[in-house]
């Protein structure tokens, strides 16, 4: 019976450092999006995430809110970098316990568990020996292990850190365009009362480089899409929804301008808006266009009145309301889950009880306002 405990004990360990260590390398190493199942941080993000974003709305004043949703993903990576040490330390001390007559003196369970981190840590002070094959050769092994999980854990911190201010830029920096919160009729309407109209290319041409950016980097490494913008009234999700209803209006409505890069920013962002709905199983299944007649009707008085060719709404809406219902539902879904701060046509528009305001660059340090009418749909309120 003793003989049968200890190989479970053993089988019991090395399980739980297979999955530590299969967790660090598909979370760290492997840059593509992997198989969610078998990545322990990936279900401890979610039920951890779940818990902060139910916790959020109860926050009444809106800078405390945002604060609390911003640090979730700073506090996750240090969760994962704990849990990841821990689970190491709770395997390798189950092994050792199992292989306890090869250390001296015979360890119990409790000592075990600080043999295992005294040599995944390489600090070894000598009161417990390896005095047998097994386990010297599996101190070395958590040893090793110890510091190739520090190291890589160091360049993961890193790495999301650099993805995630090279997200911010082009965020910040569209939000000077396309206003804050960022809205796709704004964006058009900033470059043609500047009479810029026929270098909004440019920025199509940016957002197909970003969101092609955004969508391998998220996958690869999922923790990214917690993070929060620095800046009030901004997001990654609001400003993918404005490139991609920019496009969607500029391919539908505006007349008489070239259209290659809006019809290639329009693929390439509702391939990520699918993309990363799916990876989050969020819902992918196409829906209603999420915005009525009335509020294109409004968005186009808008565009005309800045100085833009524009069709009649009988001959756009139609075929704009057919772009847009292949990327609504995902993307409010996704707006919905991460709690961003509500857009002109993303995210929970019941939140706005005032007619829409963006700040944008057309009256210097005041505000051009668009009215927003309640929402057809805000999207899944969570995932599948």
């Amino acid at each position: 019976m003793g003989a049968v405990l200890r190989v479970f004990e053993i089988v019991a360990g090395a399980t739980v450092v297979v999955a530590m260590l299969v967790d660090v390398f598909q979370s760290v190493i492997l840059p593509r999006a992997t198989d969610r199942r078998w990545r322990v941080s990936a279900y401890v993000t979610r039920i951890t995430w779940q818990l902060w974003r139910v916790r959020a709305p109860n926050i009444a004043d809106e800078g405390r809110r945002e604060d609390f949703l911003g640090t979730y993903a700073p506090l996750a990576l240090t969760l994962y970098l704990a849990m990841w040490v821990a689970g190491l330390i709770l395997g390798y001390g189950a092994i050792f316990y199992g292989l306890r007559e090869y250390l001296k003196p015979v360890p119990s369970f409790g000592e075990s568990l600080y043999f295992a981190g005294s040599s995944l840590l390489t600090i070894g002070y000598g009161d417990f020996v390896p005095v047998g094959g097994p386990a010297r050769w599996l101190a070395i092994f958590a040893g090793a292990s110890g510091f190739g999980v520090v190291a890589v854990g160091t360049a993961f911190l890193f790495q999301i850190f650099a993805s995630f201010q090279q997200r911010e830029i082009f965020v910040v920096t569209l939000g000077s365009r396309g206003g804050a919160p960022a809205s796709g009729v704004t964006l058009l309407e900033t470059y043609a009362r500047f009479e810029m109209a026929r270098d909004v290319d440019q920025v199509f041409e940016e957002g197909q480089r970003w969101a092609a950016m955004v969508m391998e980097s998220h996958l690869a490494y999922p923790i990214l899409a917690y993070f929060r913008s620095s800046h009030d009234a901004e997001s990654w999700v609001g400003t993918i929804g404005a490139l991609l209803d920019a496009s969607t209006l500029y391919l539908t409505l505006v007349d008489g301008l070239p259209k290659g890069h809006a019809a290639m920013m329009n693929h390439t962002g509702r391939h990520m808006v699918h993309d990363l709905a799916h990876y989050f199983t969020l819902g992918t299944e196409p829906g209603s266009a999420g915005i009525d007649a009335t509020e294109f009707e409004n968005a186009r008085v808008r565009l005309l009145e800045a100085g833009l060719p524009v069709r009649s709404t009988e001959d756009a809406w139609e075929r704009f309301a057919e772009i847009r219902q292949t990327y609504a539902a995902p993307l409010n879904a996704m707006a919905s889950w991460w709690r961003i701060p509500p857009a002109q046509w993303v995210g929970d528009r019941s939140l706005i009880h005032v007619p829409f305001k963006v700040k944008t660059p057309l009256d210097g340090d005041g505000v051009s306002a668009g009215t927003a009418s309640p929402p057809a749909a805000s999207g899944a309120d969570a995932p599948r």
